[in-house]
């Protein structure tokens, strides 16, 4: 599958988008195949999502796939961008808008070689050094595309992985102001605006909204928390 978007098409995408979904490769215990996922998906993208990243580390490599191709004809049809989690090479077959790594994960530059310039690459960061080198990346033109910063809170996705608190986030909106960043890690409509405070005008969710009895509305009030923060 081809994504028809241009590189230059997902990157203005990029920079509009507020809310960002990651997802697993099904919709929960009772849905084990993963048939109720592209609901869900959409469901939350007519709710706000502009962004949705599909991350499962369990599945073959074929059934990830299946996944990640429905869930990107789902994202291309209801106009969000769509992201593998951690494989650029089945990103590449599913006609992903990018693949998002991690610290631990392919370096940017070896995803970049795989993937081509038209694709979106994001990455995870935890620290301020880790910012800093984004940022540094981003700008001689080798970098991400967009950063992930926390866990603001712990969160059971990533268990053992200490939470940084809101002042990441004050230190990304202060120091990384041309790369755009997304607040991680245990965000609900509870605590939204502690890193709206902080500087932060993008979030990624998990549970609050693939957890939510309605994830249209879920997504919606999250939406409406940021944009309210972006008209101030």
């Amino acid at each position: 599958m081809d994504s028809p978007r241009s590189g230059a098409e997902r990157r203005a995408r990029l920079q509009e988008a507020k809310l960002y979904l990651v997802c697993p490769a099904s919709a929960g215990p009772e849905d084990p195949a993963g048939g109720a996922l592209s609901g869900l998906v959409r469901a939350s993208i007519a709710g706000g999502v502009d962004v949705v990243q599909l991350r499962e580390k369990h599945l073959a490599d074929d059934a990830l796939t299946e996944r990640a191709l429905e869930l990107a004809a789902a994202c291309e049809q209801s106009g969000a961008l769509f992201i593998l989690n951690d494989r650029p090479d089945l990103a590449l077959a599913a006609g992903a808008d990018g693949v998002h790594v991690g610290q631990d994960d392919m370096p940017v530059a070896d995803a970049r070689a795989l993937v081509g310039d038209e694709m979106l690459i994001g990455l995870s960061t935890h620290s301020e050094a880790q910012i800093d080198a984004a940022r540094e990346n981003s700008a001689s033109g080798s970098g991400a595309d967009y950063i992930a910063v926390g866990p603001i809170h712990e969160t059971p996705t990533k268990p053992g992985r200490p939470a940084v608190g809101v002042a990441l986030v004050s230190y990304a909106a202060a120091h990384a102001r041309e790369l755009p960043f997304f607040a991680i890690g245990g965000l609900d409509r509870s605590n939204l605006g502690h890193v709206i405070a902080a500087g932060a005008r993008r979030a990624v969710v998990l549970r609050a909204i693939a957890g939510a009895a309605d994830p249209e509305g879920a997504a919606r009030e999250l939406r409406d928390q940021l944009d309210a923060a972006e008209a101030r």
